[in-house]
């Protein structure tokens, strides 16, 4: 069985981020980027499944040259292949474009036998592309699993939420997405980063996924930002001296504050 892990690099979230002046889209080269964590905790479960039952991880990521920083991880976590989609067309891609590339990168897998992904990126907190590349390949979709079995042909996912746990069963092939409580992801290895250097890794771009297209024409985003401003200065709050009227002072701020 093959299993495909998906995977982002995103800009680190202690870092400062900026966006580019031309388009608004994320600045990159000025960014500090990382492989997304709940992306780690992915390839961890398909590193798990592959000790536990023998299988190939192909580890999909799309993004710029060092997006391959972020396979080039997964290779050394354990993972056994990578295919990364590079393609200046596909800068400031949508939810919806980028499933659909995500879903072709997939196809090109023979023998998939599940789809690993988070479920959310920490950079657009969509939580939308894994349901979407499920649909175009036609997986059933277990989303938001906290817990992960496979067994004689089927897949099963604990799901928790606000409202209670649900178990989710489906057959294989299957898509699923995890949470921040699958898992704690492995570190990895002096050997595994060294190793990591000499596993095949598959640049393709969008003609190759879609030979039977025009790029040209290849519809990136159905939205665009016309304008972004910096997050205004938090003003300062006010300080209560306590001379006997304090106790009125802050009744009469709540009051004006709406907050009683």
């Amino acid at each position: 069985m093959n299993i495909v892990v998906l995977v982002k690099q995103v800009p680190d979230t202690s870092a400062e981020r900026t966006l580019a002046g031309a388009d608004h889209t994320l600045d990159r080269e000025s960014a500090d980027l990382v492989l997304d964590e709940i992306d780690e905790r992915a390839a961890e479960e398909a590193l798990t499944l592959k000790e536990a039952v023998g299988a190939e991880v192909t580890v999909v990521s799309m993004g710029p040259d060092t997006a391959l920083d972020a396979i080039r991880k997964v290779l050394a976590m354990g993972a056994d292949r990578g295919i990364h989609i590079c393609d200046d067309r596909l800068r400031g891609a949508d939810v919806v474009t980028t499933a659909r590339v995500l879903a072709a990168a997939v196809r090109t897998v023979g023998d998939v036998g599940l789809v690993l992904a988070g479920n959310a990126t920490t950079d657009g907190q969509a939580s939308a592309v894994p349901a979407m590349v499920a649909d175009l390949l036609g997986l059933p979709q277990l989303t938001h699993a906290r817990e992960l079995n496979v067994d004689a042909g089927r897949v099963r996912a604990e799901r928790e939420t606000e409202q209670g746990e649900t178990t989710l069963d489906a057959p294989l092939p299957a898509l699923v997405s995890v949470t921040e409580k699958i898992n704690e992801p492995r570190y990895p290895s002096f050997k595994g980063i060294m190793a990591a250097k000499k596993k095949p890794v598959e640049t393709v771009c969008l003609d190759e996924l879609f030979p039977d297209t025009d790029g040209t024409g290849f519809l990136t985003t159905r939205t665009r930002v016309v304008e972004a401003v910096p997050r205004p200065a938090r003003a300062a709050g006010t300080r209560v001296t306590d001379d006997g009227s304090a106790g009125r002072q802050l009744v009469e701020f709540l009051i004006a504050q709406k907050l009683v």
